[in-house]
């Protein structure tokens, strides 16, 4: 439990240019339905009703945009021409997703359609203070704990289990261990739903380790384990801090990772979603942990400057230049990286 994985540690052994590791994302598919309130909710709830509330709020505008942890994860990859293939359950009406995906040469094989279900779906108002009120629809993501991730490791040596339903997050970590797949156990929103017994183990059994530092005292307080106690329970762990950035600890020692200020802060939703991309994809194709890292940082960036967690785009010679300069000291890292895209975008032809 406590050595580097084989997987993670093959990735830097091999060159770049023949890096081809495919990455296996379990998690939530989801649509993200946006509204906005040009008004205040405060101003319409009366404290002294609220045991009877009856309010509805008229918006002015609706975005009806891809989500979902594992979509998010994997949209990122696929700008970033990392092999990816996603395990999730979803509606018949993920047509037009998988489209979109399919366009970036995200692999959707192991994406199960559910009948007479649509795919998971959260209806998010926010006002004009930034409040927000949320109503999420797991539906065709309940059934997830009923397909295995086993179907879909062909060819992998990475797998990410990130928050699903949390029979399917049980069962793909003990299915990974079995099969002997390194994974990054990645509990986020359902760190609350998942038992004790159920963090626990989906840590004991992995490679890395993330979540923002709030989460990570959620964790703390659901176990009963220490940070400290964290921090060395894997290989790797990674905690972020948004704007302050990560610390990446490799067997106990910590590197801090600083964050790339963003030209504007449009929705910061998804960022940790890039943040993982990132740093997946830079360390399968041979980078350092704290070069990894930092083109974590970058990726994370490209999500907040937009609307929506799968909005952003760019060429990988864009965010090569962007990256440069906002780490010179790690100017030219991605020149490696860059020619292991372009081979794996060759190989695709």
């Amino acid at each position: 439990m406590f050595a580097i994985s084989a997987a993670i540690s093959h990735a830097v052994a091999v060159t770049p240019e023949i890096c081809t590791l495919t990455v296996v994302v379990s998690g939530s598919v989801a649509f993200d339905h946006i509204m906005v309130f040009p008004g205040h909710f405060e101003d319409h709830i009366l404290p002294d009703k609220i045991h009877i509330l009856n309010v509805s709020f008229l918006v002015d505008s609706l975005d009806r945009l891809r989500g979902g942890v594992a979509g998010n994860i994997a949209y990122s990859l696929g700008l970033l021409r990392q092999p990816v293939r996603v395990v999730a359950t979803v509606g018949t009406d993920f047509d037009s997703y998988r489209a979109e995906l399919a366009e970036l040469g995200v692999d959707t094989s192991g994406v199960i359609v559910i009948d007479n279900e649509l795919t998971a779906s959260a209806f998010i108002t926010t006002d004009r203070a930034d409040n927000q009120i949320t109503g999420f629809y797991p539906g065709a993501m309940a059934k997830a704990g009923e397909y295995a991730i086993t179907d879909a490791l062909d060819g992998a040596e990475f797998a990410i289990v990130s928050p699903t339903a949390p029979d399917a997050m049980r069962r793909h970590v003990r299915e990974l261990a079995e099969s002997g797949t390194a994974y990054m156990f990645d509990p986020g929103q359902q760190i609350i739903a998942l038992p004790p017994a159920a963090l626990r183990e989906g840590i004991e059994e992995a490679q890395i380790l993330i979540g923002n530092d709030y989460e990570f005292a959620m964790i703390s307080e659901k176990t009963g384990l220490s940070r400290d106690d964290l921090i060395s329970s894997c290989p790797v762990v990674v905690i972020t801090y948004g704007e302050l950035g990560s610390h990446i600890y490799v067997d106990g020692e910590r590197q801090e990772i600083p964050a790339v200020a963003p030209g504007a802060v449009v929705d910061p939703t998804g960022a940790g979603d890039g943040y993982r991309a990132g740093l997946m994809a830079a360390r399968l194709a041979g980078l350092p942990w704290d070069a990894a890292g930092r083109v974590g940082s970058m990726a994370a960036t490209f999500v907040v400057e937009v609307k929506g967690t799968q909005s952003h785009t760019y060429s990988f010679t864009e965010f090569a230049n962007r990256f440069d300069i906002e780490f010179p000291d790690y100017a030219g890292v991605l020149d490696a990286f860059g020619r292991r895209l372009d081979l794996a975008v060759q190989q695709g032809e």
